[in-house]
C-alpha cells in the first residue's frame, strides 16, 4: 500500500479576532479560513468544530483565535 501525504493548511494562533463573525451564524468568531482565491470564511466555535475535516481538506491558511483548541481529525 502507497501511504498518501494529506496537505494539511497552514495553523496561525492570534490573540484576538476582534469583531469578526461567524459567517454561518452571527455569533462571534474564534477562527478564520483563507480558501486559495476563493477569500476567507470566519466560524465560530460550534461551526469550526463542526465543519473540522472540511475546512482542513480545502482551506490554504487557518488562523485561530488564542485559546481556542480547533483540531481536525487526522482521517481528513
Amino acid at each position: 500500500m502507497t501511504p498518501m501525504l494529506i496537505s494539511r493548511p497552514a495553523v496561525h494562533v492570534v490573540p484576538d479576532l476582534a469583531g469578526e463573525r461567524c459567517d454561518s451564524c452571527g455569533a462571534a468568531a474564534k477562527m478564520t479560513a483563507t480558501f486559495g482565491t476563493s477569500g476567507d470564511l470566519s466560524f465560530c466555535g460550534h461551526h469550526a468544530k463542526r465543519y473540522s475535516d472540511r475546512i482542513a481538506a480545502t482551506a490554504d491558511k487557518v488562523v485561530v483565535e488564542a485559546g481556542f483548541d480547533w483540531r481536525a481529525s487526522a482521517e481528513g
